[in-house]
């Protein structure tokens, strides 16, 4: 079948083309209402269906011959430690902390929060609330204590699982304390606080509620997967805006499951039994789709890296990882590939791996600019695949579909809409625009299955946030177009595209012209207040090692670069070399902020932010 033939069957009747592909999952009772709505008007797929994802996803391999292949290969290149677990290994160590669970009261329905490093003992967590029915919460790592606490008072858990510490390349990070804070700002108290102590740093259990995990573990008894409908909920993921308080996005288990399943061959090309990694953190929605529950549910190979793709120890890491486990696809996001760039221009350190395993590159979580595109294609001589999707859906809105047909990349377009994904570009009156022209990027409902049902304990907001602004449709928040072939080209969020002497611009596509320039590693373009034009484009660019020019020279060059591919009609005459840009732990550059700090607002410092002092170097650049 080719993928207009696959689109089109989701499109004309999605109820018989899911209802198909859920037949590749083992339920305990098949779903008969695939799809159905509820009181809201909210869309809901295999509802009445009864699974447990945990099963799905480790039991039934176990006993479908996978018992002996390996599931789950934790590598931490900052501790100097490798682990490699097989499925039967992995079933059983979720099923004791499954039973730890139990024994400390969680049952189906409950929420327990996992605050943990890239560990195994974090995927056995997410895992151990799936086999239960409780509904797992993951926050990141080394969030702030103020952050974390907002999260226990809206999802108030039950159970707060966390390591002793996490280590951020030489830097040892202690959770306990932040926890400690957390709970005492927040209103909402869990009963307890499951430690596991690493040798790195150990924690001091002192409070009534703290538990020692490897204790605990030690007297639990393995529990049995827990029965749970289609749309029982698996997890809430909340979104980490710069202000205000974070959604809690929901997923419910069976669209889930089935979506999961279906990308891993669809979009990946992945069959049962390859070596798949995805270089993303578990406290990101990659991390929870593609790092866990996608691999293990298709009976892959997954791999969970405790690393940094420079700087643990070099710029060759990444291709250490592929050479040693013989990784057939890598996905990770632009800022990974582009810090690689930077150390290494013309991969030196790759040169030095044998990487004849790896058949796909595949990049998501912003967007994959042409440069760097064409550094990856040429230096690797690999297929080079950007996809598009959000934390909102939990698996790609649009991709190339490697495993139905491998459709002609174009750089700058994610390729095309994913089946189930109705996407449509609308005017700001929520009217359908022609090919190659730029508006606001929304999916027609019925969403497909995985997408989110709502906001956590919140459907007013869920509704004002995605559903409102254009009725029968999910509003994205990105702007873009769909070219002559039907390609989505995802120009960045809706206020990234600024107002010049009434001329609307696209900070993405000035980006990616002066991304080309061959001294630039990343660059990112913002719009500052001007009280005679509205509003003029502001450039940060970062160099890659060992350039030699000036940076008058180089700026001048890159202001002429720009005039010459957009025109006078752009206005850019500014910009700035900085050593870094500021982003959040998941790469993403914080234009918005960057943004509000030139133009004199209020702004709060994400508590996302991977390098606090990027910001400070922003502010010294207006000041």
């Amino acid at each position: 079948m080719s993928y207009q033939e696959e689109f089109n069957a989701s499109k004309e009747n999605p109820e018989k083309f899911w209802g198909e592909k859920a037949k590749a999952l083992k339920w305990f009772k098949k779903p008969e209402k695939i799809l159905s709505q509820d009181k809201h008007g909210i869309h809901h797929w295999f509802a009445d269906g009864e699974m447990n994802t945990a099963y799905m996803a480790l039991d039934y391999h176990v006993e479908n011959g996978r018992a002996d292949q390996a599931a789950l290969i934790y590598d931490s290149p900052v501790t100097n430690t490798k682990k490699t677990y097989t499925y039967r290994e992995l079933r059983d160590e979720v099923a004791l902390c499954a039973g730890m669970l139990k024994e400390l009261g969680t049952t189906k329905g409950d929420r327990v929060i996992i605050y943990m490093p890239m560990i195994p003992e974090a995927a056995i967590a997410m895992l151990a609330c799936a086999r239960l029915g409780a509904i797992h919460s993951v926050v990141f790592g080394g969030f702030a204590a103020p952050e974390l606490a907002i999260r226990i008072d809206d999802a108030k858990p039950k159970v707060i699982l966390s390591a002793s510490c996490g280590i951020e390349i030489a830097r040892v990070i202690e959770y306990k304390p932040l926890i400690d804070n957390a709970i005492d700002i927040a209103n909402h108290t869990p009963d307890h606080c499951v430690v596991y102590q690493r040798g790195e740093k150990t924690a001091d259990l002192k409070q009534a509620r703290d538990v020692d995990w490897a204790t605990a573990m030690s007297k639990a008894t393995p529990a049995d997967c827990t029965p749970v409908k289609g749309d029982d909920l698996l997890y809430i993921l909340y979104t980490s805006g710069t202000t205000g308080k974070p959604k809690g996005v929901v997923r419910e288990n069976g669209g889930h499951a089935v979506a999961m399943k279906y990308s891993m061959k669809a979009i990946y090309d992945i069959n049962p039994g390859d070596v798949f990694w995805a270089a993303s953190d578990v406290g990101w929605v990659v991390g929870h789709s593609y790092i866990i529950y996608a691999p293990l549910l298709h009976g892959c190979t997954t791999i969970l890296y405790e690393g940094k793709p420079i700087m643990t120890p070099d710029a060759g890491a990444f291709w250490r990882v592929v050479e040693e486990y013989k990784v057939k696809a890598l996905f990770t996001a632009p800022t990974a590939f582009r810090a690689i760039k930077k150390e290494d221009p013309n991969t030196e350190l790759a040169k030095q791996y044998d990487l004849s395993s790896l058949e796909t590159l595949f990049s998501a979580g912003e967007r994959l600019d042409p440069p760097t595109y064409d550094w990856l294609t040429e230096q690797f001589g690999l297929p080079v695949i950007d996809h598009w999707w959000q934390t909102e859906t939990g698996w790609a809105i649009s991709a190339n579909m490697r495993g139905i047909e491998k459709m002609p990349v174009k750089a700058g377009s994610s390729t095309v809409p994913c089946p189930g994904y109705h996407v449509q570009i609308l005017d700001e009156n929520g009217k359908e625009l022609p090919a190659n022209t730029q508006g606001n990027i929304a999916i027609k409902l019925p969403l497909p299955p995985s997408c989110l049902t709502t906001v956590w304990e919140d459907m007013d907001r869920f509704k004002a946030s995605y559903l409102e602004t254009y009725p029968g449709f999910y509003v994205s928040g990105d702007g873009g177009y769909l070219d002559d072939d039907g390609y989505l080209f995802v120009m960045g969020r809706v206020d990234d595209v600024i107002n010049v002497a009434g001329h609307r611009l696209s900070t993405g596509e000035m980006e990616e012209i002066i991304g080309k320039h061959e001294v630039v590693a990343e660059c990112a373009v913002i719009g500052r207040n001007d009280e005679l034009k509205g509003q003029m484009p502001t450039g940060f660019v970062v160099l890659k090692n060992g350039v030699e020019a000036s940076d008058e020279e180089i700026c001048k060059a890159l202001i002429l670069l720009v005039r010459q591919e957009i025109g006078a009609v752009a206005s850019f005459k500014e910009v700035y070399i900085v050593p870094r840009l500021p982003k959040t732990r998941s790469g993403k550059i914080l234009r918005k902020t960057m943004r509000q700090i030139f133009n004199g607002e209020d702004y709060i410092v994400p508590s996302t932010i991977d390098d606090p002092e990027s910001l400070t170097e922003i502010q010294d650049l207006v000041a």
